[in-house]
């Protein structure tokens, strides 16, 4: 194969992310980096049949949703990627073995067998660095303008992963910094009969993640990853009740963890 510039996306496709424009006053960024599954048309669904492209292995179930529920109830600006992370993995380093994955819960994915490196290559500049290019910018636009920042990663993961159940609700993921995923940890433990993993069902890493490691720990901001049981938001009304617990509870532990000065709403 030659080494000319592939075309991934075609000029009608979907854009590879979505912006939703807070109140720069609002200390909160949100970001779901699994928010879609997209496939883009000249991928031909990576050969993949269409019930295995609604599963957890494609996107992360009712965290976009949530995510932006989330930015509308804090004021915050929320940024999402649309394309599925079987095409590229937006929260992993393009170094990583699965940052495109050649199969995913023991289900291969033929499109992505033997990749040729011009054709990542590709999906890289189409898809990753558009969606984090525009999270670096937003970024240094508060930076520049003085606006204090906390960084809030919304995902989701599988009540079952290989056979194994999760007694999970929900996780508060961290890596090296965590002034903020503690008091978080503590205030939706108390939220009566929640299951809330610490650092579980996975751990932040710099070899695993991306978001977390590049937006947040490398500019010194105060930040949390927070995982919620798929099936726990599959539905408006589950999306709409986590995004309202932790839009309550955001800001308590925010203000619990010394970033804000600023009393819980309600």
């Amino acid at each position: 194969m030659g080494h000319d510039v592939l075309v991934l996306l075609s000029q009608d496709e979907v854009a590879p992310l979505g912006v939703q424009e807070g109140d720069a006053r609002s200390p909160f960024f949100i970001l779901c980096d699994h928010a879609g599954r997209l496939i883009p048309r000249g991928l031909e669904s990576l050969g993949l049949p269409s019930d295995q492209l609604v599963r957890h292995i494609a996107w992360d179930i009712g965290a976009g949703e949530v995510a932006r529920r989330l930015g509308t109830a804090l004021g915050a600006t929320t940024v999402w990627q649309r394309y599925s992370r079987l095409v590229i993995d937006c929260n992993r380093p393009l170094d990583a073995p699965d940052s495109i994955a050649v199969a995913s819960e023991r289900i291969p994915v033929p499109g992505n067998q033997n990749l040729d490196p011009v054709a990542a290559e590709e999906r890289a500049r189409e898809i990753f660095h558009p969606y984090h290019d525009e999270i670096r910018r937003a970024l240094d636009r508060r930076k520049a303008a003085g606006h204090p920042t906390i960084l809030v990663t919304v995902h989701s993961f599988t009540p079952v992963f290989l056979g194994t159940e999760r007694p999970w609700h929900a996780g508060v993921l961290y890596n090296r910094d965590s002034r903020l995923a503690q008091p978080l940890l503590r205030a939706l433990r108390s939220e009566g009969a929640l299951v809330v993993g610490d650092n579980q069902p996975y751990a932040v890493g710099d070899l695993t993640d991306y978001s977390i490691v590049h937006h947040g720990e490398r500019r010194g901001l105060p930040h949390v990853e927070i995982e919620i049981r798929q099936d726990l938001i599959a539905d408006e009304l589950g999306q709409r009740g986590w995004a309202d617990r932790l839009a309550r509870l955001l800001p308590v532990a925010a203000r619990d963890a010394g970033l804000t000065q600023e009393q819980p709403a309600g």
